[in-house]
């Protein structure tokens, strides 16, 4: 899919330069012209998401360029550039449809705040993967995003093995259901398996199943997940935590087809389109001797790699928004956007949980929001401002050197984000040194 582009109209070189250079640094791509005129025939020729324009420019000024992107590109928002004593035929122009102004001097956060709420208010309705059920929705606009979305769409009919990988929050499980429903097994079961979370003596028989007196406590015959997931998706998540034994039994079960059940004799058949999912690098658990070399490569016949949310901070807008309208409809409250200090709060975070976490801090910002206002705040939020490190102040003791201050300074920010992951896991040890 081709990348978000942004069309940048000034007569003065100056400020192209400066907006093109520093949306490029953000990962968009970005025309420049240097009066309306010339930006119509740009728009003609090249596909554009998102116009930011001067107000006062010879040949066609931004208000006459307003008014024809209305008309003839009613889906591009168009953001007004507003120098000092044009801030009144901006609100104008705002009133006449420009999504917002931006003043001059720029100030480089504000901009990327604006251009990312701009866009995720257009975003069009192909880069939202919804289920059939209403249960998930998969939101993007970034180009990594784009990419995901068109591989689910070219491989969801496949029957070949599917292996998503990406650090834990990331949406592997949406990925996995949207293979699923946008495949001919929708109507089938869709089986998932946390291979993280089965103790291993137990594994063998929730994958195959078991009969009936195969180990004490088995008083009946039981289906196993892939007999379950006959004629439909089987999602083993953190296929990496799996058993080396059992690595060999699901080869041979993805090879044919094929299964014992514990305990049985009968080798019995299922028809399963197999997902896998890892927060591990897989190809260094097999250099590392942990993973099966044959089993790697029988998974990974179609990788999609899922981004951290840090390298995908152009979707925080349409993300939080998303997030902040299910936490209303779901606790009864009225919906209310992020402000603009809010927003850029969030793209000033690192996000170590990924997109979960950002869904708990828009879930509690709209259970905590002081009903007087009418936008989310996030300043005031514990646990969020708190894992975003202040401004680091020089020591005012002269005798300390800048060793120990750097030490200590750091000791300090790794203490705050492993708080915050220990929140995250919700106290649990092993799954927060993992993240």
């Amino acid at each position: 899919m081709a990348p978000i582009q942004i069309l940048i109209v000034d007569d003065e070189l100056s400020i192209r330069r400066v907006l093109k250079a520093h949306l490029n640094r953000s990962g968009y791509t970005v025309v420049c012209s240097e009066n309306g005129q010339l930006a119509i025939d740009t728009l003609k020729s090249t596909h554009i998401d998102l116009v930011i324009t001067d107000i006062n420019m010879p040949v066609m000024d931004g208000r006459a360029l307003l008014e024809h992107v209305q008309s003839h590109y009613p889906d591009i928002p168009v953001v007004m550039i507003t120098a000092h004593g044009t801030v009144d035929l901006a609100v104008e122009a705002m009133r006449a449809g420009a999504y917002t102004f931006i003043n001059k001097p720029f100030d480089k956060a504000d901009l990327l705040v604006q251009v990312r709420s701009a866009l995720a208010d257009r975003i069009p309705r192909q880069l939202k993967f919804h289920g059939s059920k209403g249960q998930f929705s998969i939101i993007g606009q970034t180009e990594s995003m784009r990419s995901v979305f068109s591989l689910i769409e070219r491989v969801a009919d496949s029957m070949a093995t599917v292996l998503i990988e990406g650090e834990s929050g990331t949406g592997k499980e949406l990925v996995a259901r949207a293979l699923h429903e946008y495949s001919i097994r929708s109507e089938g079961p869709f089986i998932q398996v946390n291979c993280g979370a089965i103790p291993e003596n137990l594994f063998e028989s929730e994958l195959f199943g078991h009969e009936k007196g195969a180990f004490t406590g088995a008083i009946q015959s039981k289906p196993g997940r892939f007999e379950l997931a006959h004629n439909g998706t089987l999602f083993l998540d953190e296929i990496g935590e799996l058993p080396k034994d059992l690595q060999v039994k699901l080869l041979r079960a993805l090879q044919d087809g094929q299964y014992d059940r514990v305990g049985g004799s009968v080798t019995r058949h299922a028809h399963v389109r197999l997902v896998a999912a890892t927060n591990r690098v897989l190809a260094d658990e097999v250099a590392e001797g942990r993973f099966r070399e044959d089993l790697y490569y029988r998974l990974n016949v179609i990788p999609i790699h899922l981004p951290p949310l840090r390298q995908r901070m152009a979707d925080i807008p349409l993300l939080s928004n998303h997030f902040a309208e299910q936490a209303a409809k779901k606790f009864g409250l009225t919906h209310r956007p992020l402000s603009t200090q809010s927003q850029t709060l969030l793209s000033q975070h690192d996000w170590p949980g990924n997109i979960r976490e950002l869904e708990n801090i828009i879930e509690r910002a709209v259970l905590l929001v002081d009903p007087n206002t009418d936008t989310l705040e996030l300043n005031n939020l514990v646990g969020f401002k708190q894992s975003i490190p202040d401004q680091i102040d020089p020591p005012p003791d002269k005798q300390v050197n800048l060793k120990d201050f750097i030490r200590q300074e750091t000791a300090r920010i790794e203490s705050s984000h492993i708080r915050n992951a220990l929140e995250q896991c919700d106290g649990n040890v092993t799954h927060t040194a993992r993240l």
